[in-house]
């Protein structure tokens, strides 16, 4: 189900220039609004809250999501390219997972990482703040590549729709209006930070139990239907 020749291309086509500048400079941006926030308030555990909530798992995660998930595998298909790769002999459902796990990769190192270290210079992990929101990233790190892989499979105009999904969906809506949270990959993690922080700071609207049975549903359903997707794709002579 990997593939090491097609693992090796995505990360090529992911981690070029012009994509890896994008990558790094979100998380850059949050470490460095992490130290002037540290510097202006001083430790605070609700400000931590505050700004790895807000910024680090509300948008940035969805964000390096996209760009991963849908840069994995949309190119190749917007460009044509992918017929080359089609005509190998690489079933198409390993094409998809190989590409999944490389976007689950990129998207955790380019968000957990970085909000592990903002959550340090926060609080220096006070209250478990720091680690609960690193093990959240890491958890919406494999649903978000795995939605916004399918988008690049359905759509020319994945990111688009995938920046549209993160900025809208999961930083407003998901935010603010209460029936939407319970349909936010946002909450779901959240549910998981809640159960490995200590005290009450950070909440969730969705249970533990629902929130890993729907991170688990929702991965697992949108890498079968691209699967699906990309096995439909017929080359020339193809019957």
């Amino acid at each position: 189900m990997y593939d090491p020749t097609v693992a090796r291309l995505t990360y090529r086509a992911l981690l070029g220039r012009r994509r890896a500048l994008i990558l790094f400079a979100l998380p850059v941006l949050l470490i460095v609004i992490a130290g002037a926030v540290r510097g202006f308030s001083g430790a605070d555990d609700q400000v931590a809250v505050d700004v790895l909530g807000g910024f680090a798992l509300a948008t940035m995660v969805p964000i390096i999501g996209v760009i991963a998930g849908t840069g994995a595998i949309g190119p190749e298909i917007d460009d044509g390219s992918v017929v080359y790769l089609l005509s190998k002999p690489v079933k198409r459902p390993t094409i998809i997972f190989t590409k999944l796990i490389v976007a689950i990769a990129v998207t955790m190192a380019f968000s957990a990482i970085p909000t592990f270290i903002a959550g340090m210079i926060l609080n220096g992990n006070g209250q478990q703040i720091a680690v609960a929101y690193t093990i959240a990233a890491l958890v919406a790190s494999i649903t978000y590549a795995a939605i916004f892989l399918l988008l690049g499979t359905i759509t020319r105009h994945a990111v688009v729709f995938g920046l549209v999904y993160a900025l809208v969906w999961e930083a407003l809506f998901g935010s603010l209006v209460v029936g939407a949270r319970t349909l936010s990959v946002q909450q779901w993690s959240l549910a998981v930070a809640q159960k490995v922080g200590d005290g009450d700071l950070i909440t969730s609207d969705v249970g533990l139990p629902t929130a890993t049975a729907l991170l688990v549903v929702v991965t697992a359903a949108t890498t079968w239907f691209a699967g699906q997707k990309l096995r439909s794709l017929k080359l020339a002579g193809e019957e």
